[in-house]
């Protein structure tokens, strides 16, 4: 025998029990199933629970006069953009207007034109002689300021609209510089082609003679003005008044997530210990569950928070990236914040503009976790707000609760098996394949009770390093 056969006879011999044997008669510690998708869900944990009987909740306000979204809707097709017809209805002289024949002839007589970064679109004092539909791009309001410089007094954004006053003041000046601040695609509609469509549509002359708000006072809020008198002395007849309410209030009826559950009953009955395998099940579809229902709550279209946000409370941030300045026009625009609401890219982003003024958030502990905070309002972590393929997203700001008039979530406490407020686990009986069915359902909704509880900043870029 060799020396190289001696030597790997010797590694051969085994002189004790070997791990891989002795396994087989040791108990294995084990850790629950775990999931990644399991985040922090900051809105679910904030959000203030309102108890919903019969599954709908009225929202009754003042009288508004206000109507329409306050922004236009184009379709591209290819590099050409049009503008569709009914939107038109969104300029303030042509609310409730509805003859779409007249309006289609308005749409094709807008003019596509592209403006460069940094080029004028209309000019302080020139006259005005056309309606601006802004298809995409920013742009922003330009005046003059205090101490002989520029002053921005809004940023403007798809959808955006400027210079109808030309269409009932045939005298009508720019008050304001407009420029764009992107490559800009405008559609602009030409009074002069309004006034020849007028000529031969009477509807359309009426609309544009009538005033914009016959006869109506209302507050800077569009709500029906209510008759006081303050200051006065002697004896003077005081105006009598009353608040008047909006004939069709919003409802909101619970939203529902659901998915059966199965489990063959062999795996119930013999694979229980040391974890009981039904409960596991059920425990990571409730995550789940609870992971769409947050998912809803931010982007669902009937009453999700970014598609049921006031136009009036959507901003534009100055500079792309969110910078402490947008912040702070977010919170000027309601009292009583609580929260903000951002992707955490948006966090990180927020932190760079704040690394480059040399600005350092406070930090406050909420539940053991340290959230930073502007202005001492908590920004959350929200991973269900989405950030598009160009790398913009949007950040949240809200009030929160019923006395302060803020949002609030909706459901149903005390349904039939429920396992959480709202959210029940039903047993659905065994087929004939044994397979026990279990049916998850959690019931949800949010409220924004007045407009300004809720604000957003829009096309916020999360990928400026420099």
């Amino acid at each position: 025998m060799s020396v190289g056969e001696e030597t790997r006879t010797e590694q051969v011999e085994q002189k004790s029990l070997g791990t891989a044997a002795a396994r087989n008669l040791a108990t294995t510690a084990k850790s629950a199933p775990q999931m990644q998708e399991i985040s922090s869900r900051w809105l679910l944990r904030m959000l203030p629970w309102t108890q919903v009987q019969g599954g709908t909740y009225r929202v009754n306000r003042r009288l508004s006069y206000t109507v329409g979204d306050g922004r236009v809707t184009f379709v591209k097709t290819g590099s050409e953009v049009r503008v569709i017809p009914a939107e038109l209805a969104e300029i303030p002289v042509l609310r409730g207007y509805e003859d779409q024949e007249v309006l289609g002839e308005l749409a094709a007589r807008c003019v596509q034109r592209e403006f460069a970064p940094g080029e004028i679109l209309a000019s302080f004092g020139s006259r005005n002689d056309q309606v601006f539909l802004l298809a995409h791009g920013r742009a922003e309001q330009i005046t003059d300021g205090a101490y002989d410089d520029e002053a921005v007094t809004d940023i403007l954004a798809d959808g955006a609209y400027f210079g109808e006053a030309c269409l009932t003041d045939p005298d009508a000046i720019w008050e304001q510089t407009v420029r764009a601040e992107t490559t800009c695609t405008v559609l602009l509609l030409p009074r002069d082609a309004v006034q020849q469509v007028a000529e031969r549509s009477d509807s359309l002359r009426g609309q544009l003679d009538r005033p914009t708000v016959p006869g109506q006072r209302t507050n800077q809020h569009g709500e029906k003005e209510i008759d006081l008198s303050a200051g006065h002395v002697g004896e003077p007849e005081i105006p009598g008044t009353y608040v008047d309410y909006e004939a069709s209030p919003r409802e909101y009826e619970l939203s529902v997530a659901q998915t059966v559950l199965r489990i063959h009953t062999r795996v119930a009955d013999l694979y229980n210990q040391p974890m009981n395998q039904t409960e596991q099940q059920l425990r990571l579809t409730v995550e789940a569950l609870k992971e769409r229902q947050e998912h809803e709550l931010v982007n669902n279209r009937e009453f999700g928070l970014l598609s049921n946000c006031d136009y009036g409370q959507r901003l534009q941030p100055h500079d792309g990236a969110p910078s402490p300045d947008d912040m702070d026009e977010l919170l000027s625009r309601r009292r009583g914040s609580k929260l903000f609401l951002a992707h955490p890219k948006a966090i990180a982003a927020f932190g760079r503009e704040c690394n480059k003024r040399g600005l350092v958030p406070e930090s406050i502990d909420v539940d053991g976790n340290r959230i930073p905070t502007w202005r001492g309002v908590p920004i959350f972590p929200c991973n269900k707000i989405p950030v598009s393929d160009a790398r913009t997203t949007s950040i949240i700001c809200m009030r929160t609760g019923e006395k302060e008039q803020g949002v609030i979530g909706l459901h149903q406490a005390g349904i039939p098996e429920e396992i959480e407020p709202s959210l029940s686990a039903r047993f659905m009986g065994i087929s004939e394949q044994a397979i026990a069915s279990y049916l998850v359902t959690a019931y949800y909704s949010a409220a924004i009770l007045v407009p300004d509880a809720l604000g957003v900043l829009e096309n916020v870029q999360v990928s400026r390093w420099r």
